[in-house]
């Protein structure tokens, strides 16, 4: 089982938004443990500040990181939550705009390795330093944007670990097949009925030709990734005959 302990000041934000699709399937089937913690429950004085003004001046609060530390090392403490494996199973996690972008292959590396993930959600202009550089073992950024707090940000991270649980997804191939998975967008989809208001669905897609159809799929994801991510075609690895294709269109 991995287990995701959430620290923030507003557990109640995650009230019931893990009680729908395949995370409220993997929760029920004992694949993942998600818990909420008041990071206010780690504080030391009468008021359960958890911010104070920035050194040098400047706009804004920042996250104390005394109260952070100990709830850290509360929750990652043999014994204290249940959770089995050595330090390197566990994984505290900062969710922060300054981070390294969450990837397909770093959700992938956390369902496969991880027993425990600790997730640190900021918030106001950002966390004491010190808790990036001496309390966690990654910083991770949804995308190249600020929120107002981490919240929605570990809500993402989540997900996107979860279905990469093995059992999860219930199919072994699923999460093989999306994007990302093999460093290009998917291939396009579609279902019944196969024309609508004279839009069609590609003839191949109807004719069960199974390596026609794996050819046709490869292709689609190629051009979908050059029109959408090209950016991620500079990256892959292609064939003589792919890149060819790309040239074409």
């Amino acid at each position: 089982m991995l287990r995701f302990d959430i620290l923030t000041i507003f557990p109640e934000f995650f009230g019931a938004v893990f009680d729908y699709g395949i995370v409220r399937r993997a929760r029920a089937a004992a694949f993942v443990e998600i818990h909420a913690h008041d990071l206010r429950a780690w504080t030391t004085d009468k008021h359960r500040i958890t911010d104070d003004r920035p050194f040098g001046g400047g706009d804004g609060m920042v996250m104390k990181l005394e109260p952070i530390f100990a709830a850290v090392e509360d929750l990652t403490r043999v014994g204290s939550s249940d959770v089995e494996g050595s330090n390197s199973q566990k994984r505290v996690v900062l969710l922060s705009p300054q981070g390294r972008s969450l990837t397909q292959s770093f959700a992938a590396d956390l369902a496969m390795n991880a027993k425990q993930i600790v997730l640190i959600c900021g918030r106001y202009e950002g966390v004491d330093e010190r808790v990036a550089a001496h309390l966690v073992t990654d910083e991770i950024s949804i995308g190249d944007y600020v929120l107002s707090g981490g919240e929605p940000a570990a809500v993402v991270l989540i997900d996107a670990v979860t279905r990469l649980v093995p059992g999860a997804l219930g199919s072994e191939t699923s999460a093989v097949n999306e994007s990302f998975s093999d460093g290009l967008l998917d291939f396009p989809h579609y279902t019944r009925p196969p024309v609508f208001r004279e839009m069609t669905v590609p003839d191949v897609l109807l004719e069960g030709h199974h390596a026609a159809i794996a050819h046709w799929r490869r292709r689609a994801a190629l051009l979908k990734t050059k029109r959408n991510r090209p950016d991620l075609i500079e990256r892959a690895a292609l064939t003589e005959e792919e890149k060819a294709w790309l040239d074409e269109n």
